[in-house]
């Protein structure tokens, strides 16, 4: 059932990308400029600006250069990135969840977001444990971390559910916001 505001892939969309990852109710694949309706949804959503940030996505325009700026370029530069999470039934993409590597910080590091109305339904969970695998089996990570703002309880919690433990306050620079760093050995 499409929830309104959100936008399901076309056929056409799924036929061009194929499925990185597939657990029993989601699919995983790379970010195209076609996701740029629900990247810029997302990137607006009240709890990406508040634990995120604000990158400054505004436009159909500007969601789409985040895409290639961002994920597109990471795929091509480490064959890794944010993933497009979307549920099998009804195609209706729900989040991004992926692997990031920082210049600040010396592991990969597990993103995820998702949009308000899918939560506290374990898509996160779910998502995250299957990206968490794939860099395990796949690509041979020994260690993952994660960051999140020292009020964001619900990332945290999510993360030590994975398996991360809180280690340390990180700054990515002098003028930055404090952030939570979480680790895990693979």
């Amino acid at each position: 059932m499409e929830q309104q505001g959100h936008f399901p892939l076309s056929a056409q969309t799924t036929s061009l990308v194929h499925a990185l990852l597939d657990t029993p109710r989601l699919i995983h694949r790379r970010l195209s400029t076609e996701d740029a309706n629900f990247i810029l949804e997302l990137l607006n959503d009240p709890s990406w600006l508040q634990f995120i940030g604000d990158f400054g996505v505004r436009t159909l325009e500007e969601a789409h250069n985040y895409i290639l700026q961002g994920p597109v370029e990471m795929y091509g530069r480490l064959g890794f990135g944010l993933y497009l999470t979307v549920l099998k039934e009804g195609n209706v993409p729900i989040g991004i969840c992926g692997l990031i590597k920082r210049d600040a910080l010396e592991d990969v590091d597990i993103g995820f977001a998702f949009l308000p109305g899918f939560g506290g339904k374990g898509y996160a969970y779910e998502s995250a444990s299957a990206v968490m695998q794939y860099g395990k089996q796949v690509l041979g990570l020994k260690r993952i971390v994660a960051i999140t703002s020292p009020d964001n309880l619900r990332s945290a919690k999510l993360l030590e559910k994975l398996g991360l433990r809180f280690e340390r306050m990180i700054k990515f620079s002098p003028e930055a916001q404090e952030l939570r760093l979480f680790g895990a050995d693979l």
